[in-house]
């Protein structure tokens, strides 16, 4: 089988994962990797209840479907932790990274974890969005988080992508807030 990364992202509409799925896969492009970046939703009132994907290869992607074995997930709503299936799938080795005031060690008795060699991260990617942002939106903290946990993309690689393709869309005053949350949440994450 390919050597793929895989991604899975579970939050709830309106919390940004698509846009963070999106925003990944275009780092890992720019540096040369083959993505893969794609949501999983029907028509979500905000709030519902939302995946994303990404997969990332250093060869040709050929698999055309739903991550089901994902290596990396993040949940940046822990209220779908026991209801949205956010174990499911993973290997012994996962990386988990919850948006969460809680330790990593409070959150691997949740999650389940508990003498597996799962790895668990967690920052209050809420809070860090409302004091960067102006409004909670934790998808760009979790982006940083996932630099600092994974180590397949560069934060620098995160932030020139952002603010190369999102420049247009939002003012000067956005794009620093969303870098300054994802360097918070790359200095700011803690594991176990």
């Amino acid at each position: 089988m390919e050597n793929y990364i895989e991604v899975r992202w579970h939050g709830r509409a309106q919390q940004g994962v698509v846009t963070a799925a999106k925003v990944l896969g275009e780092a890992c492009l720019r540096s040369g990797k083959y993505v893969q970046a794609f949501p999983e939703f029907g028509p979500e009132r905000m709030g519902a209840p939302v995946r994303a994907y990404n997969r990332v290869s250093d060869e040709p992607i050929r698999l055309h479907c739903q991550v089901t074995e994902p290596r990396y997930v993040l949940i940046a709503d822990p209220t779908l932790i026991g209801v949205a299936g956010v174990t499911d799938g993973t290997p012994e080795d996962a990386i988990f990274i919850i948006n969460t005031h809680k330790s990593p060690k409070e959150m691997r008795s949740e999650l389940g974890l508990a003498g597996k060699k799962a790895k668990v991260y967690t920052l209050d990617a809420s809070k860090i969005s409302l004091e960067t942002i102006g409004r909670q939106m934790p998808n760009t903290p979790m982006l940083g988080a996932l630099a600092r946990a994974a180590g397949f993309i560069a934060i620098e690689a995160l932030i020139e992508n952002f603010k190369e393709n999102y420049a247009k869309k939002f003012s000067p005053r956005v794009i620093e807030g969303n870098v300054e949350a994802m360097n918070r949440g790359f200095k700011e994450v803690e594991g176990e």
